[in-house]
């Protein structure tokens, strides 16, 4: 197992980073909220966990070990494979799944997207008494209430980490706003990584 990996920023993607470890770069999946924490060139230490299949070996990078335990836990839910967790955690902290869990709160856990009526249900059985206590700043605010950040937050601070203008940033976030807004019309969440992609594809036009 590859706990960790640590060293410079070589370079960032829309849901990816490459960190330099030894003179090898090392591709890792990750969540926006963790990729705004990068900046290329810079140093990072991301906590890791490799999803062995027949045919890949993916690396999965985590802002730190909680979140990282937590994306495997949700994995031993049935139906929930590593994209899934890792959408999950994209949409929640770790402590704001634990309290969702633990309040069987499952409007929270439908907001993310992929996550059914039935598949949210699964997750509050499952994941009872497993999942723990919250553990971070936030484990003594309201019961239920979000603890991650909105889309545009977490949709500007990737932009922000992925080299753009705040500027720069400033518009994309406003161009793919209709769409989001779309998705919260439907009675969804937005999902940040298509966003993302789609902000992205906004500023290559532009450029």
């Amino acid at each position: 197992m590859i706990a960790f990996v640590s060293g410079p920023v070589a370079a960032l993607a829309p849901d990816a980073a490459v960190i330099e470890v030894g003179g090898i770069g090392m591709s890792v999946l990750c969540t926006p909220g963790t990729l705004a924490t990068l900046r290329t060139g810079q140093p990072a230490r991301l906590s890791t966990s490799l999803i062995v299949r027949e045919d890949s070996l993916t690396l999965y990078g985590f802002a730190d070990d909680d979140e990282r335990l937590v994306f495997e836990l949700l994995q031993t839910v049935s139906g929930v494979g590593p994209r899934l967790a890792q959408t999950m955690l994209a949409v929640h902290s770790p402590d704001a799944l634990r309290i969702a869990v633990a309040t069987g709160d499952e409007k929270a856990l439908t907001a993310v997207p992929g996550v059914g009526k039935k598949g949210a249900q699964r997750l509050l059985l499952e994941l009872k008494d497993r999942l723990g206590e919250p553990v971070g700043p936030g484990a003594n605010r309201g019961i239920g209430s979000p603890v991650s950040a909105s889309w545009r937050d977490q949709l500007h601070a990737a932009l922000i980490g992925l080299g753009y203008a705040t500027r720069e940033a400033d518009e994309a976030v406003s161009a793919v706003a209709p769409q989001a807004e779309a998705e919260l019309a439907g009675g969804g969440a937005p999902n940040v990584s298509a966003l993302l992609r789609a902000a992205l594809q906004t500023l290559n036009r532009t450029r």
